[in-house]
């Protein structure tokens, strides 16, 4: 097993202004090492993240949300296992699914698409991430819930703060106490709602939490409400930086952007691309239950394993050209990347399969047609840059585009 201070640190600049050297570092020549920091093992090869993941022996466990997410949450769904998972996912995954996703959640994400393109439609220019990505899934998901948009500036300082606690792998005291203070706030902003809510049912999300019952097992309002902060956080933090990753991604290449722009049967492939490519969330942990066995070493039981997504979506093990966006490439399965079925590891693989990955599907292809639809001349401008930025989770920091407005 190889010591941290042989490879580059995850933790440092150099590694956040380019992770890409350091992954393929990792999964060469270290695939399983120690990192003192975050006090957890990396894996960084394909094949042991997707074992880990997969795992049907109870050989890891979600106990690591307990302190990487409970401080700011709650309890979730994240960290339950067994029956407590089964029955806690079959409360909430019937919103994020079949008719009640295309009858009540596409609507309401195609609204707030055109609204917010609305703003800059006859303008010719405007910043990808200011001015759509990092607002869209808030407004989204606060439309979902049913709350009034007058909290959703509040809403989005919240979930700032939450993004900013899970990743916060350094360990910045500042960034722990604003969570938990978050926290306290978005209780006391979220509780008088679900409890009016439960007296005053409507046709949203929160009403159909609050009735939902599976084998006599039903919600309380603190499960509702960490429901709702988890949701917020992981929601909304993938899906911008997965529209801003995407657009950022065809922009780079645009023989791949007119081929969507001309074919929109190729979004889904482009996002399941960008996934794999780009992935929103870079890292995903995991506890170990017992000692297992993996590239270049053992994972001890007890330890937290530290899954880097954005290693092993380019692993050359796994994928041809790896380090190359090709929407066109035949080991990537578009048809199943948004199931438990994927063979990219942006969503997670298992049990533990993120609950919201048709959610996000739908908000991505429905957001880039729409922008597509509004921009079909669209073009880098003078300004841009594509820089990604961020550690844990990672997107584009801004894209300044220029197109012809509508009438212009």
């Amino acid at each position: 097993m190889t010591d941290a201070h042989d490879v580059p640190d995850i933790l440092s600049r150099e590694f956040a202004e380019n992770p890409y050297p350091t992954y393929r570092a990792l999964r060469e020549t270290a695939p399983l090492v120690w990192h003192e920091a975050t006090q957890s093992y990396l894996v960084s090869r394909y094949e042991d993240v997707a074992r880990v993941f997969k795992d049907k022996e109870s050989r890891f466990t979600t106990d690591n949300y307990a302190w990487q997410t409970e401080p700011v949450h709650g309890k979730t769904l994240l960290q339950m296992s067994g029956r407590e998972h089964a029955t806690r996912r079959a409360l909430v995954a019937p919103a994020f699914r079949g008719n009640e996703l295309r009858d009540k959640v596409v609507p309401v994400i195609e609204r707030n698409a055109r609204e917010l393109i609305d703003a800059f439609r006859g303008t010719g220019s405007v910043d990808l991430v200011s001015g759509f990505a990092s607002h869209f899934p808030i407004t989204v998901i606060a439309d979902m819930f049913g709350l009034d948009r007058s909290g959703q500036e509040r809403i989005s300082g919240w979930y700032r703060a939450f993004v900013a606690f899970t990743a916060n792998l350094a360990g910045d005291p500042a960034c722990a106490a604003a969570g938990e203070r978050a926290r306290a706030e978005f209780a006391a902003y979220m509780l008088p709602v679900i409890r009016d809510r439960r007296d005053h049912l409507g046709d949203d999300l929160l009403s159909a939490l609050c009735t939902a019952e599976v084998d006599g097992v039903s919600m309380s309002d603190e499960d509702i409400k960490a429901f709702c902060s988890l949701l917020l956080t992981a929601g909304a933090e993938t899906t911008d930086k997965a529209i801003a990753g995407l657009f950022s991604n065809l922009l780079a290449d645009p023989a791949q952007l007119a081929a969507v722009r001309q074919d929109r049967g190729l979004v889904d492939r482009a996002f399941a691309e960008t996934l794999r490519y780009s992935p929103p969330v870079h890292m995903i942990m995991r506890q170990a239950a017992t000692d297992v066995p993996m590239s270049g070493g053992t994972l001890p039981a007890g330890a937290t394993v530290t899954c880097l997504i954005g290693a092993a979506n380019r692993d050359p093990e796994r994928y041809g050209t790896p380090d190359r966006f090709d929407i066109f490439r035949d080991d990537l399965t578009a048809a199943t990347a948004f199931s438990a079925a994927a063979d990219h590891l942006a969503f997670a693989l298992g049990r533990h399969f993120c609950v919201g990955a048709l959610l996000a599907k739908a908000e991505v292809e429905i957001a880039t047609n729409q922008l597509l639809d509004a921009m079909p001349d669209l073009r880098p401008a003078d300004g841009y840059d594509p820089a990604e930025q961020g550690t844990f989770t990672r997107g584009p920091k801004s894209l300044l585009v220029e197109f012809t407005p509508a009438g212009g």
